[in-house]
């Protein structure tokens, strides 16, 4: 019986970039190009190298290229979970810009730990990365110093800073609270409640919820705080612990739109109306905003394109272009609903 022609083929292990020029027909520069930089080739010629790499089953020694070239073609992000969907979608942004420039992404999460924020950027400098993204702009000690002098471009997200690591792209958690603040005191509302984490993020919308309300004349909010990850259920416990107090609000302020729906089925459980004894708000605008009932009045945030800026701004410095504008700034909405 016939041998199976394919059974002659050498593993792909066995193939080298060599033997690929060699049965393609072209040089080791190109069969390079085909891999890194197919944009350069002309369509029939890197028609042919891919199909010569299919039939020998070529498999790229990408050790041996990262070394030649001093690049690993994988950039780094550090999030604080992927369970909350807004980083999810942040990444989702970031990986498809990666993706065009043929670079891959490697991922961890801080579980909102400041500690394991500066294990992972150690871990992902020794693994030799391009380049890294981080969640925030407040960082454990040390962390922007080791950034600095590793050479590596670094773009901060999820916050604004003037003085950033390298770059940033994000919103003023800060104003957004701020603004906030001056909706529902807009709206007459006067006892003023927030409840959100620990994060350095949630307090910063604390701060600006604070400072927004003082401006409109308010001096007491009342603030929540809960370990962080939140879920829907810490809302509900958050406001039925503040109902409990001694002057129940009439506006309250959750730092994400989780929360938020956990305050407002506990009005419902204890047959609150909302808006009209008290009015409900949250954050980041996510699909359960406009899904709940009543809809939920937010804060819609980019946090996709957020992801997307920041790939593109990686990619500029890692390609050689016009050097990117250091501090992007996508601002924020409020998007009223029923609920406030």
């Amino acid at each position: 019986m016939p041998a199976n022609p394919r059974s002659r083929l050498p593993t792909a292990s066995a193939v080298r970039m060599e033997d690929v020029a060699r049965a393609a027909g072209v040089s080791m520069v190109t069969v390079s190009r085909s891999l890194n930089m197919p944009e350069k080739l002309a369509p029939a010629t890197l028609a042919v190298v891919r199909a010569t790499i299919e039939r020998l089953r070529y498999v790229p020694n990408l050790t041996a290229g990262s070394l030649a070239s001093n690049r690993t073609r994988i950039v780094a992000a550090i999030v604080p979970t992927i369970a909350n969907s807004i980083f999810s979608d942040t990444i989702d942004g970031l990986a498809k810009a990666l993706a065009q420039h043929r670079y891959q992404l490697l991922l961890g999460q801080t579980q909102y730990r400041a500690a394991e924020e500066a294990e992972l950027v150690d871990a992902f400098l020794g693994r030799r990365v391009d380049g890294l993204v981080l969640t925030g702009v407040k960082h454990a000690r040390g962390v922007r110093t080791r950034l600095q002098r590793a050479g590596i471009p670094v773009v901060e997200t999820w916050d604004l800073t003037s003085r950033p690591i390298d770059m940033v792209v994000g919103f003023s958690n800060h104003a957004a609270g701020h603004a906030v603040a001056h909706y529902l005191a807009g709206k007459g509302y006067r006892s003023l409640a927030f409840i959100g984490g620990h994060d350095d993020r949630s307090v910063t919308r604390l701060e600006g919820f604070r400072a927004g309300a003082r401006d409109c004349g308010v001096d007491d909010v009342v603030a929540a705080l809960l370990p962080s990850p939140s879920s829907v259920m810490d809302g509900s416990g958050a406001l039925a612990g503040l109902l409990r107090g001694a002057r129940a609000p009439r506006a309250v302020f959750c730092t994400n739109d989780m929360l938020a729906a956990g305050a407002l089925f506990e009005c419902q459980r204890r047959r609150i109306p909302v808006p009209s004894q008290i009015a409900v708000m949250g954050f980041a605008n996510l699909p359960i905003a406009a899904g709940i009932e009543p809809a939920l009045t937010s804060v819609q945030v980019r946090s996709t394109e957020m992801g997307q800026r920041a790939g593109e701004l990686l990619m500029r410095r890692l390609t050689g272009a016009p050097e990117p504008e250091r501090i992007v700034d996508l601002r924020f909405a409020v998007v009223e609903r029923a609920s406030a």
